[in-house]
């Protein structure tokens, strides 16, 4: 595990950031397939975009912050929604990049 945030993840410039614990359960609302296999566990979500790019990705990470898997949303809003709507009471627990 990293002992501190990347200021990047997969080449996309960090936003937020959220490391799911006791507040934060799976709702079951969605299933994210990974290589043929169903994803059970994460480390860490993170929000970020491209340099030049119009939108931001919801990221799912690994206790190293590389990317397993990621959506795409027209803004930040919009992905910490779709977080949401897989984990709940994540809304008011994101971390600002420092």
């Amino acid at each position: 595990m990293t002992d501190k945030m990347p200021n990047e993840i997969g080449g996309a410039n960090l936003v937020c950031y959220l490391i799911p614990d006791s507040r934060h359960k799976k709702t079951g609302n969605t299933k994210h397939w990974v290589d043929g296999q169903l994803l059970e566990e994460i480390f860490g979500l993170a929000i970020c975009n491209y340099e030049n790019s119009n939108g931001f990705y919801l990221f799912y990470c690994d206790k190293n912050w590389e990317t397993i898997t990621d959506t795409f949303h027209d803004t930040v809003e919009d992905a910490k929604d779709q977080a949401e709507f897989e984990f709940s009471n994540t809304i008011s627990t994101w971390t600002d990049k420092a």
